[in-house]
């Protein structure tokens, strides 16, 4: 890791996290290994393919439940190889993080250039104790999954920045972020863009089972609630105790910048002052726009978070605007940002230093199709889940085998939606015919989901966190990143499943009207 070493021998977890640290970190470049692992993944296709890889089970088929037979789609033939060379560059564009990261870096690089974020900083560092720094972090980024991807390319480079304001690690504030925002993905304190997703494909799995059921889109919201705390809670201690010791002091050499923290100008007390006038000003318009029950950004049946809102679909643009419209006003109060060529400029620059993103993006998504286009990751799941429908064992232990069962997929499929749109169908008519409720199978899978999305390639933007990592540690590499979130994967799989062991014993409701049990139709 950047920094100085460790003033004392290394722990047991220690080793082991630096152990695979240099394992992974011996892999090649991140840019060559995709390109290896797309290579890989046409050689699996083939002898898959030849063996005669397959799967049955009900899936969703043109928008019907359908028993159907899965086969493994060899790469290595005519139409495989033609897909592969026609659907190369809508494989780029249509990556998840592509669009979502460089529209949203837009506006914070504008913010970063002006001053803004800066100014910011030390503000935030004048009024914040540093003991809290820690659990505000990780909790922004557990609630910021109410906006879906937004908190992957806004707050965790933000924690970083945070935390080196602070004096403390910055790669501790990234990992602080990246865990609140990717690990506690399905924790919230209200309901966001995840819940009605999931809902809807349980809900068409609970009618194989039952037409008359409806499955709750609240159904999870106690214990994800609470579960809020618990993340926030894990994330901190994780931090503190062993990922920034293990860390070291950071050696600001790495970044070549003056990292002392000086007191705010007059020129910067004024730029927060109009900063915070033009933020407060936006929201309001936003909030203003959001109110009429006919509005453009409600979806059709006037929800502002159900499926087609054009709030949360167009959420990238207005956090771009949100970062930039303050910029701007800082920018020409605080002289930092005077006319539109500086503006325009800054834009230039944020784009410049997102290249390796982009040359990373491109082998990954092809890595990604390549995968999903071989179908082995739905062969992998639907014989997975036979296996565990054929165990006898009981709530509890079902449970926890099921949470597992999905931590495990998680790692071949980035997805939450994609996965339980393959998951559900099998899963939750299986446990509904046991007496058990379909949020009860869609909280297990949930936690499962959550907690492995730290360690997986697969996450879609994966390859992002690790170009925000770079900056901070030039020779990060998989293996790095991977042994910096390992111990939160861990600590929130353990715990967070020990939770939903304690609130099953005890019988409590999982969401509003939602019990653990489910009588079957006879």
């Amino acid at each position: 890791m950047s920094g100085s070493k460790l003033p004392h021998k290394p722990s047991l977890m220690g080793k082991f996290l630096n152990t695979i640290e240099a394992v992974g970190n011996k892999l090649p470049h991140p840019i060559a290994l995709f390109a290896w692992l797309s290579v890989l993944m046409v050689v699996i296709s083939m002898v898959c393919s030849w063996l005669g890889v397959s799967a049955t089970g009900t899936l969703v088929v043109s928008g019907v439940l359908a028993e159907t037979t899965v086969e493994t789609v060899n790469l290595f033939t005519a139409e495989g190889l033609a897909w592969m060379l026609t659907s190369a560059v809508t494989n780029f564009t249509s990556y998840a993080p592509l669009g979502t990261v460089l529209v949203a870096m837009l506006g914070v690089g504008v913010a970063e250039h002006s001053g803004l974020i800066s100014a910011v900083l030390k503000r935030t560092v004048q009024i914040t104790p540093k003991s809290l720094i820690c659990p505000v972090v990780v909790f922004l980024g557990v609630m910021s999954n109410i906006t879906s991807d937004a908190g992957y390319v806004v707050l965790i480079p933000l924690g970083a920045m945070v935390f080196r304001a602070y004096g403390r690690h910055p790669m501790a504030g990234l990992a602080a972020a990246f865990a609140g925002v990717s690990g506690g993905f399905s924790a919230n304190l209200m309901v966001g863009v995840l819940d009605p997703m999931l809902q809807g494909i349980s809900q068409e799995a609970a009618y194989l089972v039952d037409p008359n059921y409806q499955v709750n889109i609240m159904g999870n919201y106690y214990f994800l609630f609470v579960s809020t705390f618990l993340i926030t809670i894990l994330g901190t201690l994780v931090t503190d105790y062993i990922v920034e010791p293990r860390l070291g002091k950071f050696d600001q050499a790495v970044l070549g910048e003056d990292d002392t923290l000086r007191s705010l100008t007059d020129a910067e007390r004024s730029g927060l002052k109009v900063a915070g006038i033009a933020f407060w000003g936006f929201a309001l318009v936003v909030v203003g726009l959001c109110i009429p029950a006919n509005s453009f950004l409600r979806a059709s049946d006037g929800s502002l978070t159900g499926s087609g809102s054009v709030l949360i679909g167009g959420i990238i643009v207005l956090i771009a605007l949100f970062f930039m419209i303050p910029a701007i006003a800082y920018g020409k109060k605080a002289g930092t940002m005077t006319n539109t060529v500086a503006v325009c400029n800054s834009l230039c620059k944020s784009m410049e230093s997102m290249g390796p993103f982009v040359a990373l993006a491109f082998v990954a998504s092809q890595f990604i199709a390549y995968f999903n286009y071989t179908k082995l990751g739905t062969i992998l799941a639907i014989n997975g889940a036979h296996v565990l429908g054929e165990l006898n064992i009981g709530l509890i232990p079902l449970m926890v085998l099921f949470v597992l069962f999905s931590a495990f997929i998680n790692l071949f499929m980035g997805s939450a939606s994609a996965k339980w749109n393959i998951m559900a169908p099998v899963f939750v008519p299986m446990f509904m015919m046991l007496g058990y409720s379909p949020e009860l199978a869609q909280l297990a899978y949930r936690i499962g989901d959550s907690s492995t999305n730290l360690i997986t390639p697969l996450m879609s933007h994966f390859a992002i966190i690790l170009i925000f990592a770079q900056k901070y540690d030039k020779k990060a590499g998989l293996g790095t990143l991977t042994a910096t979130m390992l111990p939160y994967s861990i600590a929130f799989l353990v715990c967070w499943t020990v939770m939903m062991i304690i609130w099953l014993a005890l019988g409590l409701p999982i969401g509003v009207d939602t019990g653990l049990f489910y009588t079957p139709v006879v």
